[in-house]
């Protein structure tokens, strides 16, 4: 099947606009289940009535796995604040407001976000045996209540089409505690301006009521967790930093 060149390349597949819907096609390297575990993920955000992508099928292209799903025509807030940071505020408040809706949502029949860290923590090679049995007994430790996140969210994940934003890329969503969601965000963010990752925190906060030291209490379980994905535009020093700080031994 020629789906033609990539509209975009990520960091587990390619993603393909073929007679006007999306194709995400899999890197071979990924589990068989990879699709339908990010398939459901993303039906459910669907089913909860989010904004978000319609799924249409899960197949195999030229034996590789693929989701094909709704093409939303628009641009990325991302994008769009690139060319004019002077917005970034008004940008910044409509992506919190959203978030906030999806961690309205209460969620138990996808992945658990403290076994999906968990495994995550003991597969990053950086870490060693003591750094990673005492984050994960941190982790074990920390109780809230069980709410839908994103795992990967940030502006150039919510597409500004006519007058509605979609939220995409679903793959790293989980059930758990929103503080981790909000930390993961803003490290995120802080990878590239110190500046946006702190404008967010601070909006955040200000609108949730949550305080800035309980989303930090998150920091190195979730820098931890980060340094087992595979980013080549991330920084394991800088992580590592962050899990010495908040976690010394």
């Amino acid at each position: 099947m020629k789906l033609g060149t990539p509209i975009a390349i990520g960091n587990t597949a390619k993603i393909y606009l073929y007679k006007n819907n999306i194709y995400k096609v899999f890197n071979d390297y990924l589990s068989e289940t990879e699709s339908l575990i990010e398939c459901e993920k993303q039906k459910y955000a669907y089913s909860r009535g989010l904004s978000v992508p319609k799924i249409i099928d899960v197949t195999k292209i030229d034996g590789k796995q693929a989701i094909i799903m709704e093409y939303i025509k628009g641009r990325s807030i991302g994008d769009i604040l690139s060319e004019n940071m002077e917005q970034a505020e008004y940008y910044m408040n409509i992506s919190v407001a959203i978030q906030q809706e999806i961690h309205k949502i209460e969620a138990h029949s996808i992945e658990n976000m403290t076994g999906k860290l968990s495994r995550q923590i003991e597969s990053a090679n950086s870490l060693n045996n003591k750094h990673k049995s005492a984050l994960i007994k941190s982790l074990n430790r920390m109780t809230f209540k069980s709410r839908l996140c994103h795992g990967d969210y940030h502006l150039f994940n919510l597409i500004m089409s006519d007058n509605n934003v979609v939220i995409i890329d679903w793959v790293d969503s989980s059930a758990g505690d929103i503080r981790a969601d909000v930390y993961r965000t803003y490290l995120l963010y802080s990878h590239f301006s110190h500046e946006l990752a702190e404008m967010y925190l601070q909006i955040y906060c200000e609108k949730s009521g949550l305080v800035k030291d309980e989303v930090l209490q998150w920091a190195p379980i979730i820098a931890a967790a980060r340094l087992a994905e595979i980013v080549p535009s991330e920084n394991p020093e800088r992580l590592l930093k962050i899990v010495n700080q908040y976690c010394p031994l």
